[in-house]
């Protein structure tokens, strides 16, 4: 079986156009400690080798890919021209996918709480406003007491209504919310297909409740998926934006 690669990082050289690929280079340190006796090492240099098809999907250019960060999962080779592959590694890229920004992120979430700032700032005026409203009413009643006593009819006490249970909205076990762009899929569970009556089973729960059963289980840091295949294609299925998932160290059987 082909040894598999999984690097993180920014490219570190220009991107390199070819007939039906493109490459480019990529860097990753050394560890920072070595056993008593051998040198350490410094870094180890990778040219990744990317299809046209697969690296224009992720929407990167020719200038943005040196800034971007990008994790590439593939396997080594040594059949790349020496001329091709300056660095000491060539990688045949199987996926490429674009890591989210971490200013982007922080950026994002100050907008979120300055929103829901103004939205308790609004609420509490309301609330003021309401309270202005009560100690103003005593004074018109007072201006009208000059009027004939009108008795009406008492009107009956309404029952109060029951609040309705709410529902709960993400399965049992959830630790967070992830874009279902974001996660990505080993190519081992690529060549598997689920049993199909199980994944209708889990369809027809998702279009009953409107969340899946379970939670996906994924790597907190990559992304990658490391359990709940199936409902990955129920949410596939159904299109969901969004998915409930808990990290590695919580995993639950599928």
């Amino acid at each position: 079986m082909p040894h598999k690669m999984t690097l993180t990082g920014s490219a570190t050289g220009p991107l390199r156009e070819y007939d039906r690929y493109v490459a480019f280079d990529m860097r990753e340190k050394g560890s920072p400690s070595a056993p008593k006796g051998l040198k350490k090492s410094t870094f180890i240099s990778y040219t990744v080798f990317v299809a046209k098809k697969a690296f224009n999907k992720t929407g990167l250019t020719k200038k943005s890919i040196m800034h971007e960060k990008i994790l590439i999962q593939g396997e080594p080779t040594l059949d790349i021209p020496i001329d091709e592959c300056p660095g000491e590694i060539g990688i045949i890229c199987f996926q490429i996918t674009v890591l989210p920004n971490k200013n982007d992120k922080e950026a994002n979430e100050s907008k979120d709480k300055k929103e829901a700032q103004k939205e308790v700032s609004k609420a509490q005026q309301e609330v003021a406003a309401t309270k202005q409203e009560e100690k103003q009413e005593p004074e018109v009643k007072e201006a009208k007491t000059v009027e004939p006593e009108v008795k009406e009819p008492p009107v009956p006490e309404k029952k109060a209504v029951q609040p309705k249970r709410q529902q709960p909205t993400q399965p049992k076990g959830t630790q967070d919310i992830v874009s279902f762009d974001e996660i990505i899929v080993p190519e081992a569970f690529l060549k598997t297909r689920p049993n199909p009556v199980k994944t209708k089973e889990v369809v027809e729960f998702v279009k009953r409740t409107g969340h899946l059963d379970k939670p996906l289980t994924i790597d907190k840091e990559t992304k990658i998926l490391k359990d709940g295949y199936r409902r990955y294609i129920v949410a596939k299925t159904v299109n969901m934006d969004k998915v409930p998932v808990i990290y590695e160290y919580q995993k639950q059987e599928d």
